[in-house]
């Protein structure tokens, strides 16, 4: 009974941001989700990232066999999502590179699925390298949740007991 069920939000970066992307096409649970440096589309990443080792990951190559990749990619899932997400990525990230976010988000938008992308300067993988950085990416975090909860009585109510 603890839990608003209401106000429950999803972020990660990196395997954190793949997981984001995909755990909001598969439920709607969430009041907003903030996926950064995620892999969205693993045939074209294998092609992008600078971690050739990824051809490994799977059982065939996607020139063989494509349905692996293909499940497994969170652009697949896009025309579930209801949920409104954030994309962050540096615009310099070789390992998650910023088309994976952008193919995110144009799909998003496309479906009229609120969304917002923020690129990061000087920022190769993650977004916190740098100290303004982190201050803007928690500020980005802050912001969005906060437009997308819901703002009950007790949470609008200040120690002293007034609105």
């Amino acid at each position: 009974g603890y839990i608003d069920t209401k106000n429950l939000f999803v972020y990660g970066c990196s395997g954190g941001g793949v997981l984001t992307a995909w755990v909001v096409g598969h439920t709607d649970r969430f009041a907003a989700a903030a996926s950064l440096c995620p892999v969205i589309n693993w045939m074209s990443f294998v092609g992008q990232t600078d971690g050739s080792g990824w051809y490994q990951t799977f059982d065939k190559p996607f020139w063989e066999d494509p349905s692996e990749h293909l499940r497994r990619s969170p652009i697949m899932y896009v025309g579930n999502v209801k949920t409104p997400t954030i994309l962050m990525t540096g615009i310099l990230d070789l390992r998650t590179p910023m088309p994976q976010s952008e193919e995110f988000y144009r799909a998003l938008r496309l479906r009229g699925i609120p969304t917002a992308l923020i690129r990061f300067n000087n920022e190769y993988h993650g977004t916190t390298s740098t100290p303004s950085n982190y201050l803007r990416t928690q500020l980005h975090l802050h912001d969005w949740f906060d437009k997308y909860s819901t703002k009950s009585a007790v949470r609008a109510t200040s120690s002293r007991g007034t609105p």
